[in-house]
């Protein structure tokens, strides 16, 4: 469905689910945010149930009730609600799948995070899926287009986790990437239960562009 502001996936009197545009905030805030043009597009309360990095677009659920809200964000806190999202690393994983453990350390300073070799005050664990969809070749580096299943939400975690096995996404100046684009991180998907039945969501990032392209 499209209307005038964001695209939607879908509205109903509980929630609403659209595709967050890169460099947009994904929170309530003074500066532009999706909640807020979400309320100018369908009217009502908008409540944040998860999150996305401002600099990575795709697929986000939006509450439209306190019952909602609450409903959603403890399925977020149980992890019972899956999101799913697409990368172009450089590189290879070793493996074509496998799940990446590790113990983040966020800066509160320079809102960057670390992987830590053991855990300490203030490191939380994180935990992802992936597999490796498939792999391109440009100017004699290679190129993988991987999903990712988060099994953890923790600030910039699939950014941090494949940087410290060197292998940071494309255009992720901040954590290793070294080609001058938008990082290539995209929410592909989100699932959840709403009613007692499975809903699921999904967009694809646009393929036309750089370095999505080379997975056309």
């Amino acid at each position: 469905m499209m209307c005038d502001g964001l695209k939607l996936l879908s509205v109903t009197d509980d929630y609403v689910v659209c595709i967050k545009p890169a460099g947009l905030l994904s929170e309530m805030s003074a500066e532009p945010c999706v909640p807020a043009v979400l309320a100018d597009q369908i009217g009502g309360d908008i409540y944040t149930v998860h999150r996305l990095d401002r600099s990575v677009g795709g697929v986000m659920m939006y509450a439209r009730t306190r019952a909602a809200a609450a409903n959603l964000s403890q399925q977020v806190a149980d992890r019972t609600m899956r999101k799913r999202y697409l990368a172009v690393v450089h590189g290879r994983p070793e493996l074509d799948s496998g799940e990446m453990c590790d113990h983040l350390f966020k800066d509160s300073r320079t809102n960057k995070s670390f992987v830590v070799k053991r855990p300490r005050k203030g490191t939380k664990e994180a935990r992802l899926m992936y597999e490796v969809l498939a792999t391109a070749e440009r100017d004699g580096q290679t190129y993988s287009l991987v999903q990712i299943c988060l099994i953890t939400g923790r600030s910039h975690q699939i950014r941090v986790q494949f940087s410290h096995r060197r292998m940071p996404l494309v255009g992720d100046g901040r954590y290793g990437g070294r080609e001058k684009c938008d990082i290539a991180l995209w929410s592909h998907e989100v699932e959840c239960n709403f009613g007692g039945e499975t809903v699921k969501f999904s967009a694809e990032p646009d393929y036309g562009n750089y370095p999505w392209n080379m997975f056309k």
